[in-house]
């Protein structure tokens, strides 16, 4: 199979027909070329789609009020729902599943200032376990603990920005110092990083719940409540779902069926949707990719008819000094995984080549983000590349291999 002589012979063979071999070639390189910039692309976009999903556990649910739409037991429509301490300590309590779960209250952009440095920053008062549901990642110092919670500390963890914007600089120790916040001081006890799409998810600045309601709202209430699934299954996750629905509908006597009495977003369930999509899209793109091979091969193939059309005489000179049917087919099918081999290989760096200068190049956006084609795709191709150059052979090898050498010898 690897002897000399036939890569030699193979060689005089294409350079005598340069044209035809580069023609052939290039719709082999031009398939591979098209599945690797469509493998590539479709991943850019499940890298910009999956970069939506950021800044949160993939297994989180977040439950917010809502109004209810539905009359229920003689209540009218339009009751606002309002939750309290008590309904995220029942699901706490009640629920079989979570690994963590935080309570929230939403009291939007505040004053917060540190010496003669002003800013208007969210403030985000919650359980210590929304660290591990909003997925933060911790950079300096540490973020709320349960002993916080208890004790009412005046404690704050606040983001990298914040941090810049009140310290002037990203060098500056800000742990130990004390911030205002609405003209409270609260001591900065952890600076976060938070990998959000959202720019302002820097900007936030987190304190104990249970501090706010106390020193802010002067009240019990909460607004969402949020837990992650842990490693439960897709339908262990939707059966949380519907009985944290279950629970806070009987606490706050509104339809379970109404769902706009309260607000839930099972990210989990996206993130399912949008795998199953891109499950899709990339079938689709290898059926289109591999369809454009075919036509590549199907070239390939009849190229190889004709060669073996014009070498009938020399086919049949070959048989008649010894040569067995299968050196023959050995002889065509080279020939044949040479050209797609070499004209795939050179599409597959091409391909490549392209996916890495838009991923240098090109700014990531909202949507698409870092194209490329991982190792994975490239032997996938390389195999292709094999069994195309195979197939695009093997026909025109059986029919030499069938040339008897009298017929051969009288062909013109």
């Amino acid at each position: 199979m690897f002897e000399i002589d036939k890569w030699q012979e193979i060689y005089s063979t294409v350079r005598k027909n340069k044209l035809r071999t580069f023609l052939t070639g290039f719709s082999v390189a031009w398939g591979i070329f098209m599945l690797i910039i469509l493998l590539g692309s479709g991943k850019g976009l499940e890298n910009g789609v999956q970069a939506q999903f950021g800044g949160g556990a993939t297994n989180g649910i977040w439950i917010s009020n809502g109004m209810t739409s539905l009359q229920f037991k003689g209540l009218k429509v339009g009751r606002q729902i309002r939750f309290t301490n008590e309904d995220y300590k029942v699901l706490k309590s009640t629920l079989k599943g979570p690994d963590h779960i935080s309570a929230r209250l939403f009291l939007g952009n505040n004053l917060i200032s540190y010496k003669d440095q002003y800013g208007s920053f969210f403030l985000s008062p919650c359980h210590p376990d929304y660290g591990y549901i909003k997925t933060i990642d911790i950079i300096q110092g540490r973020f709320l603990n349960n002993i916080d919670i208890n004790e009412f500390r005046k404690v704050a963890a606040i983001g990298e920005k914040v941090k810049i914007a009140l310290f002037k600089g990203s060098d500056t120790v800000a742990l130990g110092k004390y911030i205002k916040i609405n003209g409270v001081l609260f001591n900065v006890v952890g600076v976060f990083r938070d990998y959000s799409r959202n720019d302002d998810e820097q900007k936030r600045v987190y304190i104990p719940i249970t501090t706010a309601q106390r020193v802010f709202s002067g009240a019990n209430i909460v607004n969402q409540i949020s837990f992650t699934t842990g490693a439960a299954t897709p339908e262990e996750a939707d059966q949380m779902v519907e009985q944290s629905k279950f629970l806070l509908a009987k606490r706050h006597t509104f339809d379970p069926k109404d769902n706009r009495a309260i607000n839930i977003w099972n990210k989990s369930e996206d993130v399912r949707k949008f795998t199953a999509l891109f499950a899709g899209i990339r079938l689709f793109i290898w059926i289109i990719g591999i369809g454009t091979i075919i036509a590549g091969i199907v070239g390939v193939s009849n190229i190889m008819m004709i060669v073996v059309k014009e070498r009938t005489k020399e086919i049949g000179i070959r048989k008649a000094l010894g040569a067995t049917p299968f050196s023959i087919i050995g002889l065509i099918m080279q020939e044949a995984i040479a050209i797609t081999s070499f004209a795939g290989y050179v599409g597959l760096v091409f391909g490549v080549g392209i996916l890495e200068l838009v991923r240098k190049y090109m700014p990531p956006t909202n949507f698409f983000k870092n194209p490329e084609a991982n190792f994975s795709i490239a032997i996938s191709a390389t195999i292709l590349l094999i069994i195309a150059g195979s197939l695009a052979g093997l026909v025109p090898a059986m029919k030499a291999a069938k040339v008897r050498p009298v017929d051969a010898l009288r062909d013109e």
